[in-house]
């Protein structure tokens, strides 16, 4: 049976370094108490959890306003969860959310918004809350904060789908709600439009062309840019391609730095904490140590096309 649905990821971050701090037992007892906790929140909320999964949970809302409003509350309550315990046991929550026909067969739920909002909830940073363009028309307006993201490549989809991220925060100040600016490109002047970006870091390189982003900068095997470093998050920063531009978002839990050749010293960098900026030209990225400490792990950059002006968006 098919049916307009809003499904749901919302999946653990750090699980892998809790187990290894707590052990197999309390570490488990742990993730099921909390997966249970956001299954609750789901169903308080009109949801209905499909399955857990691991680490994660998978629900399913008859519309985006419920979903949207259980996700929001999941945020905000784990938010102040996680202020109490020891940074080595945080476990952030990132969320997918999309909305689309759903097909049930026996108990599970198949369909582009199935596939969709789990890749989303890949996608979002740890605190974060990706939803697409079909969740967000169902909000009423002033309700929900939220930022439109552009257009996303997601691996196995022909047609990049609109993607916002939905601001939870309960205070947020003017600079932080305050859009950034892209240049105006003079008519007649050649098209700008990002096309590849080469990544360096010791004896590594690696170039991405825009069609194979995004891509993760981290310290596990799961990013596709590794740097083994211990102050490198196991997924540190993102790079995508986003409306002819290269963006680099920031995941992670020390920060990540960014420098632009042409600028000097640690005046010249930009610091990301949850925050992104357009990667333009070349230059270098510190991840988990500013630039101007000699020994942060460094990552050389260099884009092909890119967007000739930053901009800065808060990611918290």
């Amino acid at each position: 049976m098919a049916a307009n649905s809003t499904v749901v990821f919302a999946d653990l971050t750090g699980s892998t370094r809790v187990f290894e701090a707590m052990g197999n037992a309390r570490a488990t007892e742990t993730v099921t108490r909390l997966t249970q906790w956001i299954g609750g929140v789901c169903e308080a909320h009109g949801g209905r959890v499909v399955k857990s999964l691991g680490d994660g949970v998978f629900a399913i809302f008859p519309e985006g306003l419920s979903a949207t409003r259980a996700v929001l509350e999941m945020q905000r309550n784990h938010q102040k969860r996680l202020q109490t315990w020891p940074s080595p046991l945080r476990m952030e929550l990132q969320i997918g959310v999309a909305s689309g026909e759903v097909v049930e067969v026996d108990g599970d739920c198949y369909g582009d918004a199935v596939n969709l909002a789990s890749r989303l909830s890949d996608l979002a940073g740890p605190g974060q809350i990706w939803a697409t363009e079909s969740v967000i028309e169902q909000l009423h307006g002033g309700e929900v904060r939220h930022r439109n993201l552009g257009p996303i490549n997601i691996r196995g989809k022909n047609e990049m789908p609109v993607v916002h991220r939905v601001d939870w925060q309960d205070e947020v100040t003017d600079f932080l709600t305050m859009p950034a600016t892209l240049a105006h490109t003079p008519r007649g002047t050649p098209d700008s439009s990002f096309g590849q970006i080469e990544l360096a870091w010791l004896d590594v390189r690696s170039l991405f062309r825009a069609t194979e982003l995004p891509i993760h900068l981290g310290r596990v095997d799961e990013a596709q840019f590794v740097v083994n470093d211990p102050r490198v998050s196991r997924l540190h920063a993102r790079i995508e391609a986003r409306q002819g531009s290269c963006v680099l978002v920031d995941v992670s839990t020390y920060g990540t730095w960014v420098r632009f050749h042409g600028t000097a010293g640690a005046s010249g960098e930009i610091a990301l904490r949850r925050d992104e900026c357009v990667l333009h030209g070349s230059g270098e990225i510190g991840l988990g140590a500013p630039l101007s400490d000699f020994s942060a792990p460094t990552i050389s950059f260099n884009t092909t096309g890119g967007n000739v002006l930053l901009a800065r968006r808060d990611m918290r």
